[in-house]
């Protein structure tokens, strides 16, 4: 038979869970309001990410150079995390685990030359 008095201790821990993160979101905006650390200037509205700025024309056109370097970035950051694993199970993988991953390398290697070469990597 169905009892919903089961269910009570995830209900108590949701809106446990939920009071913390509104706390967590909320209270250092209140914090922030009330000692005056809210004052919004154009240095702090500048754009510092995308290189371009957010709050104009969506469909005006804006520089790709930014988003190849993240682009190259992401890719490097991914080989990183696939050469952890590889080098902690290279005695189960072998010869063939050695020899996927320097297919896998010499791919990266000749992709950065290309972006180097076409100069993705040069900022003006």
């Amino acid at each position: 038979m169905f009892d919903p008095l089961q269910y009570l201790p995830i209900l108590i821990f949701l809106f446990i869970a939920v009071g913390l993160s509104a706390l967590f979101v909320f209270l250092p905006m209140g914090v922030s309001r009330l000692t005056g650390a809210h004052s919004p200037n154009a240095e702090k509205n500048s754009e510092y990410e995308c290189g371009f700025p957010a709050f104009e024309d969506p469909r005006a056109p804006f520089d790709v150079r930014f988003y190849m370097v993240a682009i190259l970035f992401i890719i490097f950051d991914l080989e990183a995390a696939f050469l952890f694993p590889w080098a902690v199970s290279l005695d189960l993988t072998g010869w063939p685990g050695w020899i996927t991953m320097m297919v896998f390398l010499f791919e990266l290697i000749v992709g950065f030359a290309y972006a180097w070469k076409v100069g993705a990597l040069e900022w003006e």
